[in-house]
C-alpha cells in the first residue's frame, strides 16, 4: 500500500503549478558595478557637500576692520604675569601699495604666489599638489596657500592643521577676493610679515636692514627680504650670510623663471654681497629681547600663526628674577667681563625636569644675533659625556670603575694626538679620565662603542647635526649653542628623559581656544646611564677636577668644562636636580687666560643666585653601589683586609657588579706591633712668597723631592682655604691680587706612589694697599675674589685634554688651566694637517671648531681636540 502513496513532500510539490520561464536576461556585471559606483559617488558628493556646508558655517565672518587691525600678542611669565608684548603698530612702518616698487612685489609673487593675479583666491594647481602630499604623509605636511589664503590664515583663523581649517581658509579666501582688490590684498600681506626681533612688515624691514624706504630698495635687496620670510632666523644676512645668499639667489632665479626679470639682471644682482648694504641694527632695550625670536619660532613651527598680529596670550616659563640677574651679568655689572668687543658669551638656564627655559643671555658685537641660541660652536670636552662615556654605559654597560689605558694613541688614519702636556696616566678608570678630561680614553671609548651607536645616542640628546667623526670624541664638532648643551645635559639629570628646551608652555587665541605647546619627554637613555654619568660628572667639580672653580657649596652639581681649538671657545655646562645652566664664551682670535675662565665664573655666579635647591640626585634601583679594589681589572670587591687607601666606591649596572672578592691583602699578625709607616712624601722646604708690584703678581716658589705632586691651597683675608692647583712644578703665581688683602699659601706634597701626604708648608703675604683704588664699575662687593686671583683655578687648556691637577703651568701661574694657560693658544701648533679619510671629516670639517691646542680633536691645524 505504501507504494501507492506519495510522501507529503512529494504531494506538496506536485500540487504547485509549474513556474513559467522568464523571457528577461540578467544584465552584464559591469553595469551593476557602474551603477554602484555612481550611487556611491552621489552619496559621497552629497555627504561632502553637507560637510563642506557645516565647515563653512563655522567660519568666522570676514570683518574688514579686523583685517586691517594689528593685534598685539601678550607674553606672560612663569607666574602668569604679563611682562612684554610682541607686535603692535609702533613696531611697523606702514607702506601703501602705491609706494611698493614693482621689483619688491614681483619678488614676493615669484616666491609665494606666482599666479596671484590669475586665480580667485585659491591656486588649484598648487592646492592639488598639496592635497596629494597631505594624503600621503598626513595633513599639514605641505602647504598650497596663496597670498590671499595667507592673509586669511594670519588674520582670522587659529592654525590647527586640519581639513576643517583648510576648508574655511579656502572659503574665506574666495570671499576676500570678492571684497578687496588684488592691490589691497597685497598691501595687507606685505605690511604684516614678520622678520626678526621686533621687525614687522616690509617697511620696517627695509628700514632696519638697509636704512632706506621700500621704494628705494634695489633688486638684490628686494629678493633678500622676500626670501627671508620663509625662515627669518635662518636667512638673516647679518647672522647667516651664506644661507642668506643662497636663499636670495633662489628668489632671483624664480623671478627669471616667471618672467619678472632677465637672466642678465639676476646674474648682476647675484654678484652683490648680501652684507654690503646692511646697516647696524638699533639697540633693543627690551630686557626679554633674547626670547622674542625663540617664542616666535616655537609658535610658528607648531601652529604657523603670525605671532606679531594674532593677538595671542602666550604663557611662558620665563623667570623675571633670573633674567634680570643674567642681564646684569651680560652687562658686566656683577663680574668684570673683558672689555674686548670681540668677547662673546651665550647662556641658557633651564628647568632640569621640564626643559623649560628660565633665562637666556648673550653678549657680542652683533646686536640682532641671539648668542644663547644661534651660535654654531665647538663644544670642546663638554661633548665627552654625550658622545663617549654616556654611550659606553648605555650600550656596553661599563661601570664607573671601567679601566682604560691612557697612553700615546693615534686616530684610525694614523694621525697622532696628545694629552695635555704630553702626559699619560696609564690604566685609569673612566671616572678619573672624565674628571681630568684625558683625551686618549675618550677616543678609545668612542671607538669601542662605535661611531654609529655613539651618534644615535647623541642625536637622542638633541645634537643638531649628524656630522660626527672620530675627532668628535674630544670636541671636533662645530654645531652647538648653549641651548643645545643645556638640553643634552638636562637629560642626565632627568632620569634619562630628553625634553627639548622650550619657553612657550601654551597659547590662547582671541576666541578663547587654548593650545598646549610643551614638547613631550623622550626616553633618551636608561636611568642607570643617567645616574652613573651624573655621578662621574660630580667629581669634575671636586678639588682636582677641571670644574672646581665653578662649584657652588651646598648644591649637588654635576658638570663639565670644555675648551676648543686655539681657545676660541670655553664652556661650562652643569646641572642640579632642578636647574641646568650652560655657559659658552668665545672669541674668534682666541681667548686669553683670564677670558677662558669666565665661563666657570659666570656659571658659579648665576647658579648661586638662581638656585637654592639642596636636593640630591638619587640612585635608581637599576644601579648597584660596590666598594672595589682600586685599579682592579676586571673589577673585584675590596676584601676584609684591603686598606682604605686601596678602596673606592663605584657604580655598576644592576647584574654586572663583581662577585669575586680581593685576597691581595692578608690579616696582619696580631703579635707584631705594626710599624708606623713613614710618609713617602716629605714636607716642601724653602717656601717663598713675593709680590711683584710692577706686574701686580704674587710669585710663590718652594723646593721638594721627586715623585710627588704639590697641592697649592690659598685663602684670602682669613677666609676658607681652597685648592688653587696641583702641579709637578715648584712654582705658582697669582695675577691681579686685591690691594690690601692678605693671602696665605699652603703647599702639600702628595706621593705619586702611595698617595701619602706631607705636612703643609705655609707662608703668607699682604699686598700693599693702593693709594687711590679705582672704582670698578659692576664689581659686586659681596662676591669673593677668585681663589687664584686671576682666573687660574681649575682652568683648562685650549684644545685637547684639560690640564690635570698635577700639571705645572708653563709660566708658573695656572697649574690646572683648561685653556692652555700659556697665552690662550693651542699646545701643539705645527702638527701636520689630518688627511681626509674614512671615519674622519673631510677637509674643513675637522679643523674649524672642534678642539685644539693639546692635540686630540684631529683638527686640521692642531694636534688635538678639546682640553677639558
Amino acid at each position: 500500500m505504501s507504494e501507492k502513496y506519495q510522501s507529503r513532500e512529494e504531494r506538496r510539490r506536485s500540487s504547485k503549478p509549474a513556474r513559467k520561464k522568464s523571457g528577461r536576461k540578467n544584465g552584464p556585471l559591469w553595469k551593476k558595478i557602474a551603477v554602484g559606483i555612481l550611487a556611491a559617488c552621489v552619496i559621497l558628493m552629497i555627504a561632502g557637500g553637507v560637510a563642506f556646508g557645516v565647515m563653512v558655517a563655522k567660519s568666522p565672518s570676514l570683518d574688514q576692520e579686523k583685517l586691517k587691525s594689528i593685534y598685539t600678542s601678550k607674553v606672560y611669565d612663569k607666574d602668569g604675569n604679563e611682562i612684554f608684548e610682541i607686535g603692535g603698530e609702533e613696531k611697523r612702518t606702514y607702506v601703501p601699495y602705491k609706494d611698493i616698487p614693482e621689483n619688491v612685489e614681483n619678488a614676493f609673487l615669484a616666491t609665494e604666489d606666482a599666479r596671484f593675479y590669475e586665480h580667485s583666491g585659491v591656486d588649484f594647481i598648487r592646492l592639488g599638489g598639496a592635497v596629494i602630499a597631505n594624503l600621503k604623509e598626513g595633513f599639514g605636511t605641505q602647504g598650497g596657500s596663496t597670498i590671499s589664503q595667507q592673509v586669511i590664515k594670519n588674520y582670522l583663523l587659529t592654525n590647527e592643521k586640519s581639513v576643517e581649517r583648510k576648508v574655511q581658509e579656502v572659503w574665506l579666501a574666495f570671499q576676500l577676493e570678492r571684497k578687496f582688490s588684488k592691490q589691497e590684498i597685497m598691501e595687507l600681506y606685505l605690511n604684516k610679515l614678520y622678520y626678526t626681533g621686533n621687525t614687522y612688515g616690509i617697511g620696517k624691514a627695509a628700514e632696519n636692514f638697509y636704512g632706506k624706504e621700500v621704494k628705494d630698495l634695489t633688486l638684490d635687496e628686494a629678493a633678500m627680504l622676500a626670501g627671508m620670510v620663509k625662515a627669518p632666523n635662518n636667512y638673516n644676512p647679518r647672522v647667516e650670510p651664506e644661507r642668506a645668499k643662497n636663499r636670495r639667489d633662489t628668489v632671483l632665479t624664480l623671478m627669471v623663471e616667471h618672467g619678472f626679470i632677465t637672466s642678465e639682471e639676476a646674474d648682476q644682482a647675484k654678484q652683490v654681497d648680501v652684507t654690503a648694504a646692511l646697516v647696524k641694527p638699533k639697540e633693543d632695550s627690551n630686557p626679554y629681547k633674547a626670547f622674542v625670536e625663540k617664542i616666535t619660532s616655537e609658535i610658528k613651527s607648531k601652529t604657523d600663526v603670525e605671532v606679531s598680529s594674532a593677538g595671542l596670550k602666550i604663557y611662558t616659563s620665563i623667570d623675571p628674577d633670573a633674567q634680570k640677574y643674567v642681564n646684569s651679568i651680560m652687562a658686566g655689572e656683577v663680574i668684570n667681563l673683558p672689555d674686548s668687543e670681540e668677547f662673546q658669551t651665550g647662556l641658557t638656564l633651564t628647568n632640569t625636569q621640564t626643559g623649560e627655559i628660565r633665562a637666556l643671555g648673550g653678549r657680542g658685537p652683533q646686536a640682532d644675533f641671539n648668542y644663547a641660541i644661534q651660535p654654531k660652536r665647538s663644544p670642546g670636552s663638554t661633548i665627552k659625556p654625550v658622545l663617549d662615556y654616556g654611550p659606553a654605559v648605555e650600550y656596553l654597560k661599563w661601570s664607573t670603575h671601567h679601566q682604560i689605558v691612557d697612553e700615546k694613541h693615534e686616530y684610525s688614519n694614523g694621525k697622532s694626538f696628545r694629552n695635555f702636556g704630553d702626559r699619560y696616566y696609564g690604566k685609569v678608570s673612566i671616572r678619573e679620565a672624565l674628571k681630568k678630561s684625558m683625551n686618549t680614553p675618550a677616543v678609545k671609548t668612542l671607538n669601542e662603542v662605535g661611531l654609529d651607536k655613539a651618534k644615535e645616542f647623541a642625536l637622542g640628546l638633541g645634537m643638531p647635526s649628524e656630522e660626527f667623526y672620530e675627532s668628535s670624541a674630544i670636541g671636533g664638532y662645530d654645531h652647538v649653542s648653549s641651548m643645545h648643551m643645556a638640553g643634552a645635559y638636562s637629560a642626565f639629570g632627568n632620569g634619562g628623559f630628553y625634553i627639548e628646551p622650550h619657553v612657550v608652555k601654551s597659547v590662547e587665541y582671541q576666541d578663547g581656544t587654548k593650545m598646549d605647546l610643551a614638547p613631550e619627554p623622550k626616553a633618551a637613555m636608561k636611568d642607570s646611564t643617567a645616574f652613573m654619568v651624573t655621578d662621574m660628572l660630580r667629581d669634575v667639580l671636586e678639588p682636582g677636577g677641571t670644574g672646581a672653580a665653578a662649584n657652588v657649596p651646598g648644591l649637588d652639581i654635576a658638570g663639565k668644562s670644555g675648551t676648543s681649538n686655539n681657545s676660541k671657545d670655553s664652556w661650562f655646562v652643569g646641572y642640579t636636580p632642578s636647574a641646568t645652566l650652560s655657559v659658552w664664551t668665545g672669541k674668534d682670535q682666541g681667548l686669553s687666560d683670564t677670558e677662558d675662565d669666565m665661563a666657570r665664573k659666570i656659571f658659579k655666579s648665576v647658579l648661586s643666585k638662581t638656585s637654592s635647591d639642596d636636593s640630591r640626585f638619587k640612585k635608581p634601583a637599576s644601579v648597584s653601589e660596590v666598594e672595589v679594589l682600586t685599579g682592579s681589572d676586571p673589577a673585584v670587591k675590596a676584601g676584609p683586609y684591603t686598606p682604605e687607601s686601596k678602596k673606592t666606591t663605584e657604580y655598576f649596572v644592576k647584574g654586572t657588579e663583581p662577585n669575586e672578592e680581593s685576597n691581595q691583602f692578608q690579616q696582619p699578625e696580631e703579635e707584631e706591633e705594626p710599624e708606623e709607616e713613614k710618609p713617602a712624601a716629605e714636607k716642601p722646604s724653602g717656601l717663598s712668597v713675593n709680590y711683584d708690584q710692577a706686574s701686580n703678581v704674587i710669585n710663590v716658589s718652594w723646593d721638594g723631592q721627586e715623585g710627588v705632586t704639590f697641592e697649592v691651597a690659598l685663602s684670602q683675608d682669613g677666609g676658607p682655604s681652597q685648592t688653587a692647583t696641583s702641579t709637578k712644578g715648584t712654582s705658582f703665581s697669582v695675577s691681579g691680587p686685591q690691594p690690601g688683602s692678605t693671602y696665605q699659601f699652603l703647599v702639600t706634597a702628595v706621593s705619586d706612589s702611595d698617595g701619602s701626604r706631607s705636612e703643609p708648608a705655609a707662608a703668607s703675604i699682604t699686598v700693599p694697599a693702593a693709594q687711590e683704588p679705582p672704582a670698578e664699575d659692576g664689581q659686586n662687593p659681596e662676591e669673593p675674589p677668585p681663589a687664584d686671583g686671576g682666573g687660574n683655578e681649575g682652568q683648562e687648556p685650549p684644545a685637547g685634554e684639560e690640564p690635570p691637577p698635577t700639571e705645572p703651568p708653563a709660566d708658573g701661574g695656572d697649574g690646572g688651566q683648561d685653556d692652555g694657560g700659556q697665552g690662550g693658544g693651542g699646545q701643539d701648533d705645527g702638527q701636520p694637517d689630518q688627511p681626509e679619510q674614512p671615519g674622519t671629516p673631510p677637509p674643513g670639517q675637522d679643523g674649524t671648531g672642534g678642539t685644539g691646542g693639546n692635540g686630540g680633536t684631529g683638527e686640521s691645524d692642531d694636534d688635538g681636540g678639546d682640553d677639558d
